[in-house]
C-alpha cells in the first residue's frame, strides 16, 4: 500500500536520476531502512525501479504525477467553467465539522455547474469518498481524482486495481432533480461519453461492453461505476466512478483475473506518451457535457450510438444471471431505458443490468 510518505519519496524520484538512499531518507526524516521500506511498496503498486550500489535508487519509467493546475488549464482550454483553485471548494476534508454549510445545494440545480477540482496521492476509494460526502453538502461538479486507491471498487463488489502514475481512477459527483429510476441508463451514457474524450484525444478503437465495460479488441481497458443517493423521485445526488488503463506494465496484467489492455496499446508503437492530466481534463468535458444532457433528456439521445459502440450488437452471448442461471441468445441493442435486449428466435427478453453480467457465445 502506498503512503504519502511513499508518494514524496516518488515525486523525488520522478527525475528519472539517480538518488542516493541517505539523501531520500535527509527530506523526508526518515531512516534509510524505512525509505528503502517504502520504496520496495511501490514496486508492488507497478513501478520499477532499479537499485545500483554507492548510486541509489531511480524509477526506470518515470510517471507523470497528476496536477490539479494542470487539469485546471486544460478544461479552461476545453471550454469548461471551473472553479477558482483559491476558492473554497465544495469538496472539504472528511472530518470538517466545524465548518458549517449546507448539507443540500440551494434551490435550484445548474446544469452545468463550475468543475471543483481535487487531486490526492492516495485514497481509499474516490467513489466512496465522495460518497461519505455527498451526505453533509451538494458534490454537483466535484471531480476527484487519486493516483492510487487502496479499496478501489468495481461492479459487483469487485476490486479494481490500478497502478501508481500508470491508471486514471476518478469520480464525479452531479445532482439530477430526478430519482433512480431515471437513472437506469446512465452508466451507458457515460460510456458513450468516455469513448468521445477517447476518440478527441486521439485514441480510437475503443469499444462499450454492456452494460459499463470499455473494451479494446475484446480486452478490458477500462470500467464505469455509477452509484446513486437520494430519493426513489428525486432529486438524487449521482456519483460517476471511472477506472481506465493508461499504462499497465505486463507484471500487472499477469495479476489482474480477466484479459486486459490499456490506452497505451490502444495509442499503437511509435505514438507519444499519453499526458494523463489533459487526458483527465477532456474525459471530465466529456462526461460533464453529457450529464447536463442525460439531465434534460435522459438516454434517448444516446441510445442509437451506445448501440454503434457497442462490441456485441448483433452477435450472440450468454448472459450470467444472479442465481447461476446461464442465458444465450443475440444482442438485438438496448432499449430506451438502457436495458439489454436479447433476441432467441422471434422472442424478445429485457435485461436489467443488476448483477449480470455477458459474456460471448
Amino acid at each position: 500500500m502506498l503512503t504519502p510518505l511513499g508518494f514524496s519519496l516518488l515525486r523525488q524520484l520522478s527525475d528519472g536520476a539517480f538518488h542516493s538512499g541517505e539523501d531520500l531518507a535527509a527530506t523526508v526524516g526518515l531512516t534509510r531502512a524505512r525509505v528503502s521500506q517504502l520504496l520496495k511498496q511501490a514496486e508492488t503498486a507497478g513501478l520499477s525501479l532499479e537499485r545500483v550500489r554507492g548510486r541509489g535508487y531511480r524509477l526506470l519509467a518515470t510517471p507523470d504525477f497528476l496536477d490539479a493546475d494542470e487539469v485546471r488549464a486544460a478544461l479552461e482550454d476545453l471550454g469548461v467553467e471551473v472553479a477558482p483553485a483559491d476558492a473554497r471548494p465544495v469538496l472539504l476534508a472528511a472530518n470538517d465539522d466545524d465548518i458549517a454549510l449546507p448539507a443540500t445545494a440551494p434551490p435550484g440545480i445548474p446544469t452545468r455547474p463550475p468543475i471543483v477540482v481535487e487531486i490526492v496521492d492516495q485514497l481509499d476509494s474516490t467513489s466512496s469518498e465522495l460518497l461519505r460526502r455527498a451526505t453533509r453538502r451538494d458534490v454537483h461538479g466535484a471531480l476527484l481524482a487519486a493516483e492510487w486507491q487502496s479499496a478501489g471498487r468495481g461492479r459487483r463488489g469487485r476490486v479494481w486495481s490500478a497502478v501508481a502514475g500508470g491508471s486514471l481512477t476518478f469520480s464525479l459527483g452531479w445532482r439530477f432533480e430526478q430519482g433512480a429510476g431515471f437513472m437506469a441508463g446512465l452508466s451507458l451514457a457515460v460510456g458513450v461519453a468516455i469513448v468521445h474524450a477517447l476518440e478527441a484525444e486521439g485514441l480510437a478503437g475503443v469499444e462499450l461492453k454492456w452494460p459499463n465495460d470499455l473494451i479494446y479488441r475484446h480486452l478490458k481497458v477500462g470500467g464505469i461505476l455509477v452509484e446513486l443517493n437520494g430519493d426513489a423521485l428525486g432529486p438524487s445526488t449521482v456519483v460517476v466512478g471511472v477506472g481506465l488503463n493508461v499504462r499497465l506494465p505486463l507484471s500487472i496484467k499477469r495479476d489482474i483475473a480477466q484479459p486486459v489492455s490499456d490506452l497505451t496499446a490502444v495509442a499503437g508503437r511509435g505514438a507519444p506518451t499519453i499526458d494523463r492530466n489533459r487526458l483527465l481534463a477532456r474525459l471530465t468535458a466529456e462526461l460533464a457535457r453529457a450529464l447536463a444532457t442525460y439531465g434534460e433528456h435522459g438516454f434517448a439521445p444516446f441510445a442509437v450510438e451506445w448501440q454503434r459502440r457497442h462490441a456485441y450488437q448483433g452477435k450472440p452471448v450468454r448472459l450470467l444471471l444472479p442465481d447461476g442461471v446461464s442465458v444465450k441468445g443475440t444482442v438485438a441493442g438496448v432499449d430506451g431505458t438502457g436495458a439489454l435486449v436479447l433476441a432467441d428466435g422471434p422472442r424478445r427478453v429485457r435485461f436489467l443490468a443488476g448483477e449480470i453480467s455477458l459474456r460471448r457465445a
